[in-house]
């Protein structure tokens, strides 16, 4: 097995490329992943008894009770032992098959009590899609059992049948394994060759059983991922509080960052030129030509703060971005880049304030970077729209070696896009080029 490395197209994170000697087909009977998904498949059958069982035992159960008060408790109380069950089969799947799901949404109670999380139980999906799994995962086990097994049994039986054949004449009284029999005929697998045919017959059989296993737990991932894992809806709404919360915590940093820039900067130099001036003041009868000097440093002093106050502003938002568009923006951006930049903007028309603000804060950090780290002598940005998305692309000729990786710029980048439903991938091998291309939705201006 010879080892390689490289770099991850997506993200530009090193990875280790493993290229085997022995082809997957040959080796796939010995691998660990083939003895877990066969070890799924043999465990599959007596759980997927067990949850049918309890399933229609306390679904039958309840709706018999349904005539008294005590049906409603006992299928609620089913729904939840289905839910239990569930929880089990997506630790079974995420240990055996590798697959990575995640929790369904818990149960919503309005109020507290009994009668609350029976209400809530009863009006759960997920409790539902439990319930369906419980039940239809039962044939499909029973079908995937019988077939594994035949399948990995019959065919190391058949490739090893050249070291155990000397059974049947031994103690069997027959010259071997029999392949064909009536009452007048009799075919039996004893010479070299037949022999020899009876183990390929079983190598084939071995070589597909990995294949026919993965296939059929295949079906058993879409299941767990269809009926016991998050609904595509509960995912989303997760994902958009998450969001909510890097955009809370965003605008909080930006708060704090504006506060620490006013209070160190310009607030300080104005407070310094209050003092100057008022010295000046004093100074003005018994020595002006001090305080001449005074006032010109003080004047000095407020150019350095209006000029502080400026570069604050743009910060915040440029106002070229607000007039002119991101062409007059970036461009304004890279005349201050230290590397030489090529800009190129090719939009049909201005997309809405917020994605648009957002593109330019994100080449702006880009280039940023670009002129601390890079090293590069040349760089280019593009912008452009793809249907419904902002696609924005900065390339640079430097040394690489960018990483989206935790505590870095480019980590904070990923989540405010992210925020927004934008995208951000890094190719940055060592020893360049860098590309690091954002994708952000496309909203129009509104007029």
């Amino acid at each position: 097995m010879a080892t390689d490395y490289g770099y991850d197209s997506g993200l530009g994170f090193p990875e280790t490329v493993r290229r085997h000697r022995v082809p997957a087909g040959l080796r796939a009977p010995f691998e660990g992943r083939t003895w877990r998904e066969f070890g799924y498949v043999l465990l599959s059958l007596p759980i997927s008894v067990l949850m049918f069982t309890y399933a229609i035992t306390m679904i039958s159960l309840g709706a018999g009770l349904l005539v008294t008060f005590l049906g409603i408790p006992v299928f609620a109380a089913g729904l939840a032992g289905c839910r239990g069950l569930g929880a089990l089969e997506r630790a079974r799947a995420r240990g055996l098959l590798g697959l990575e799901v995640g929790d369904p949404e818990p149960l919503r109670m309005r109020k507290s009590g009994f009668m609350a999380w029976i209400g809530a139980v009863l009006k759960s999906g997920t409790s539902w899609r439990t319930l369906l799994y419980s039940v239809l995962h039962l044939p499909w086990a029973l079908f995937s059992f019988v077939v594994s097994v035949n399948f990995w049994v019959y065919g190391w039986a058949l490739l090893t049948y050249p070291l155990w054949f000397w059974v049947f004449p031994a103690y069997v009284g027959q010259d071997g394994l029999q392949l064909y029999g009536d009452q007048t005929h009799h075919i039996y697998l004893d010479n070299p060759f037949e022999i020899g045919v009876t183990a390929l017959v079983g190598l084939l059989f071995t070589l597909a059983t990995p294949w026919i296993v993965r296939a059929l737990t295949t079906v058993d991932r879409v299941m767990v991922h269809g009926l016991l894992g998050p609904t595509r809806l509960s995912a989303r709404v997760v994902e958009l509080e998450s969001d909510r919360g890097v955009v809370v915590d965003t605008a909080a940093a930006d708060l704090r960052r504006i506060e620490r820039d006013l209070h160190d900067g310009a607030q300080a130099r104005l407070v310094a030129l209050a003092m100057d001036l008022g010295l000046a003041k004093e100074k003005l009868m018994e020595d002006p030509a001090a305080a001449a000097r005074m006032v010109d440093e003080a004047h000095g002093e407020v150019k350095t703060a209006l000029q502080e106050l400026r570069d604050l502003a743009r910060g915040i938002h440029p106002a070229v971005l607000t007039d002119r568009g991101l062409d007059a923006a970036l461009s304004a951006v890279a005349s201050r880049c230290t590397v030489p930049v090529q800009v190129e903007v090719d939009l049909p028309a201005r997309p809405a304030p917020a994605i648009e603000g957002i593109a330019y804060f994100t080449v702006s950090e880009l280039l940023q970077n670009i002129s601390k780290h890079s090293r590069a002598t040349f760089a280019a940005v593009d912008v452009w729209r793809v249907e419904n998305r902002l696609m924005l692309q900065v390339v640079d000729n430097g040394v690489g070696g960018a990483e989206v990786s935790s505590g870095t710029g480019l980590t904070g980048l990923a989540e405010r896009l992210d925020a927004v439903d934008g995208i951000l991938v890094v190719d940055s091998p060592a020893g360049g080029p860098t590309r690091v291309t954002a994708e952000l939705p496309w909203r129009s201006e509104r007029v």
